[in-house]
Parts: C-alpha cells; sequence; structure tokens
C-alpha cells in the first residue's frame, strides 16, 4: 500500500487545500495529513479545530496532531510520497534529501483549476431534502385521512416479506466537465468521484427492511467484489441474504457518468441468459423451506436472466397455495420486460412502455390497456406510472371506481430511478397488512415522491413516511 502524506497549518480549509487533498489521494492508496500543532501554528485557530476540518473531508485516510518538524516525523515514518504545494517547487525543502534517502517521492501539485468540492458532491447524493405536496381531494374522494395512513405504516413492522429478483449495483461516476474535444465533437469530462447503491430487486428489499418489515431476498450474482458489496449491505439491514453464485454471470453493474446534475451517459455491465436448471433448482429448494409465515412476495424482475418461466411459475403457485398476497413489476427502460408473465398478482406496477410492451398495443387507451392486462394476466389491482403525470389506478373489482389517477407528489426531482421501486415496495406492503388500494396507492406515491428526491438508490425509511402525517 503506498502511502501519501501531506502536512500544514490549514487554518481555514478552502478550495485550494481541498485541489492539493485530492491530488495527494489519487498519487497514492493511503492519505496521512498532519496538521501543525499550536506550538508550530502561531495563527490564532486551535489545533483541535482545525484537525476537526480535515477529519472531515473524504480524501483523508488517516488524520493526526503533528507535534514535532515534518522532517523528523517523514525520518521516522518514510511515507512513499510527500506532496506539498506548487509554490513550493522553486523553494528549499528540508525534508527533500530524507526522501530521496529511502527512495520516497516528493509531489508538487495546486490541484486541477476547475475542481468542484467534494462538499457539493455530498449534497447532491446524500442531501434529505425534500418537498411533498399533499393530494387532498385524494383523501376526500376516498374518504380517508392521514392518521389512518399513519396506522397503516406503523403496522409494516407485523410483516415477514420475500423480495426475489435480479441483483443490480448502481454506480454514480460524478464529473467534471473540462468541455469539447477539438479534434471532434465529444464531451471531455474528469471524474471526481464514485458512489455505490444498492439496486435491483437488491433495493426493493433493502426498502421493505428499513420499512420496518421481516424480509428475506432470493437472487443470483456472480462472484465478485459486487457480489460481496450487496451482500454485505443487505446484511447490515437485517435482511436475511440467499445470494446464489452463478460464475459464468457478473453481478449486473449499471453506471452513471453524471456531471452538474445531469447523466450524460449510462453503462451496463451485465449477462442476461438465463439461470442453469442446477441454480434454479438450488434457489426453488430453498425458496419452499421459507415459504412459511411469508405475508407477502414481492418479484422485481429486470429481465436480465434470474426470474426465468419455470421459477414465476412454482414460486406464484407455492403463493396462491399458501394464500400470499403476490406482487410484481418488470421493467423495460433499456431491455423488454414483460409484465403479463406474473399470473395472479394481487398488484402490479408497470409503466405506460412496459404495459404496452408486454400487450403489443400501442394505440390503446390506458384503461384498455389495464383491461387487456386483466384478462391475459388475471392482475387485481394495476398501477401504471405516468412519470411527471403521475399515475393511474386501476381497480379491476370495481370496488366504488374502477381507476382513478394521483398526480405526482414530489415537486424535487433529482433523479427518477428507483421510483418504481419504492412505490412497489410500498404499496405492496400496505395492502399486505389491509389497506385499500387507493390508500396503498397514495402511500407509493408519497415513498415515490420521497425517493426521486435524491440521488442514487438510498432505502427509504419508516421514519421519512411518518414525517409526512405530522
Amino acid at each position: 500500500m503506498k502511502k501519501v502524506f501531506v502536512y500544514g497549518d490549514f487554518n481555514i480549509l478552502h478550495p485550494g487545500h481541498l485541489r492539493l487533498l485530492k491530488f495527494a489521494k489519487e498519487s497514492g492508496d493511503y492519505l496521512v495529513v498532519g496538521v501543525n500543532s499550536d506550538n508550530v501554528s502561531q495563527k490564532g485557530i486551535s489545533q483541535d479545530v482545525r484537525l476537526e476540518s480535515i477529519r472531515a473531508t473524504s480524501y483523508v485516510d488517516d488524520s493526526f496532531i503533528l507535534d514535532v518538524s515534518a522532517v523528523v516525523y517523514i525520518e521516522k515514518n518514510r511515507p512513499d510520497i510527500v506532496v506539498k504545494g506548487k509554490e513550493y517547487a522553486s523553494r528549499y525543502n528540508p525534508e527533500l534529501e530524507i526522501i530521496k534517502s529511502y527512495g520516497g517521492k516528493l509531489l508538487f501539485s495546486s490541484g486541477e483549476i476547475g475542481f468542484s468540492s467534494m462538499d457539493l458532491l455530498k449534497k447532491e447524493f446524500f442531501s434529505s431534502n425534500y418537498q411533498v405536496n399533499q393530494n387532498f381531494s385524494y383523501l376526500e374522494r376516498h374518504h380517508f385521512k392521514l392518521p389512518q395512513l399513519k396506522s397503516i405504516v406503523e403496522k409494516f413492522s407485523a410483516l415477514n416479506i420475500l423480495v426475489i429478483g435480479d441483483t443490480i449495483v448502481d454506480e454514480y461516476i460524478t464529473c467534471e466537465a473540462l468541455g469539447m474535444s477539438q479534434e471532434d465533437p465529444t464531451i471531455v469530462v474528469s471524474p471526481l468521484a464514485t458512489n455505490k447503491f444498492i439496486g435491483g430487486a437488491a433495493i426493493v428489499a433493502s426498502h421493505a427492511a428499513t420499512l420496518g418489515a421481516n424480509v428475506k431476498f432470493f437472487s443470483v450474482a456472480g462472484d465478485d467484489e459486487n457480489r460481496a458489496y450487496v451482500q454485505n449491505g443487505l446484511k447490515e439491514l437485517g435482511i436475511d441474504v440467499f445470494l446464489y453464485t452463478d460464475t459464468t454471470r457478473p453481478t449486473t453493474l449499471k453506471q452513471r457518468f453524471r456531471a452538474s446534475g445531469k447523466t450524460l451517459l449510462r453503462v451496463n455491465h451485465l449477462k442476461q441468459h438465463a439461470l442453469s436448471s442446477d441454480i434454479e433448482n438450488l434457489l426453488l429448494d430453498e425458496l419452499t423451506k421459507s415459504i412459511k409465515d411469508i405475508d407477502l412476495i414481492i418479484f422485481s424482475d429486470f429481465s436480465y436472466g434470474v426470474l426465468t418461466k419455470n421459477l414465476i411459475e412454482n414460486i406464484a403457485n407455492l403463493g396462491l397455495e399458501n394464500s400470499i398476497l403476490m406482487s410484481a413489476d418488470s421493467q423495460s427502460s433499456s431491455q423488454v420486460g414483460d409484465i403479463s408473465k406474473f399470473k395472479n398478482m394481487t398488484l402490479v406496477t408497470p409503466t405506460e412502455r412496459e404495459i404496452r410492451l408486454s400487450l403489443n398495443d400501442f394505440e390503446s387507451g390506458l384503461v384498455v390497456l389495464s383491461d387487456k392486462l386483466v384478462e391475459v394476466s388475471n392482475a387485481k389491482y394495476i398501477f401504471t406510472t405516468l412519470g411527471a403525470e403521475g399515475m393511474m389506478i386501476y381497480n379491476s373489482t370495481q370496488d366504488k371506481l374502477l381507476t382513478d389517477n394521483i398526480n405526482a407528489l414530489g415537486n424535487i426531482v433529482k433523479d427518477v430511478s428507483g421510483a418504481g421501486d419504492s412505490l412497489l415496495t410500498c404499496s405492496s406492503m400496505a395492502l399486505a397488512v389491509g389497506a385499500s388500494i387507493w390508500e396503498a396507492a397514495y402511500l407509493g406515491s408519497l415513498a415515490s415522491a420521497i425517493q426521486v428526491s435524491r440521488v442514487g438508490n438510498v432505502p427509504i425509511k419508516k421514519d421519512e413516511i411518518l414525517k409526512e402525517f405530522e
């Protein structure tokens, strides 16, 4: 492991310091920063405050109060690389001879001029600011109030949920736009930071756990570090994980290259072939053993090979035999899914494009499409999501109303990926604890509004939903 050492007063941490620390971190594997003690720095800001500022930056792996000269520290600890500001390149550097004596390097840099601070990037990814516009006319139309929704959410902790589907890792690579290439019309960017999130069916399981349920998760992944990332992340949430290894496929990785809050390019690393019969049988055998006491089965399908026709039919039959509520989503964003292959579901949540692709019907109205989907799949409820237009609700039982719609409840939209997963999870859980279709649809819309207000798939917490009923 190549260690890099930076030292200084760091009285007021400014963009110049951050550029230097970024350069230092990229020059090796482990960045150590020495903050000059009050005995060395006589500029009025205490060493504890200055050290706290350094520790708040994401580049620094270790930091400490440097109460001896940097030369003494370097001679004793022998870092592989020492980094100083560019202004020191033309000056006398007393540590240079010592660094040369053990084969180290002294580098000078001021970082990139166009650097975007990590604090801004953190705000984009981890800001929890959002605003939900409650639809009170919808509440009045269906004769319920916010306190009733609160009591539904409180019941989530009694649920035992089984989630099955494709595992995905979402990687967001935040870049700084440098401009246009002079040789050809190509956008040139420089990567600044990478953030990974659990995605696909795994985020559905995560939502269910953070909303309070006991969750079992079944899926297949490759023999790679992304598999370990997913497994560790789910176990930290208390999820019972059954993640089978398939050496013929990597864990699906979706990379999004972003700059200035916009996605420039998405790159998918995946294999889409169906499961082998051996893995399919292993998964089905273990799932059959785990079906006892399950209240809800959620199918999260991205058409990447995990949910084979045989597996869906067998699990759906198990659900029917054990009177388990079932819901499904089959996504078709950059691939072709088929929501109609999920039979006898209580709830399905396709987009308009997904329901049209499934029925090969690009002319009929939404109600006619829902009628047709019920005919071929026997779905009880259909929530057709319409992006900024909200969602159309189809009730095949025709209890009072056949259809209704909810407008999009969120007015801050940073990232629409993951909106459908949160809708599917929250609405399904609501139905499983006895909510009406109209209550379930509204709770799912609330969850979706919260989800789109932040970048990346961050599991929705129960408290975030409850906060909206205060």
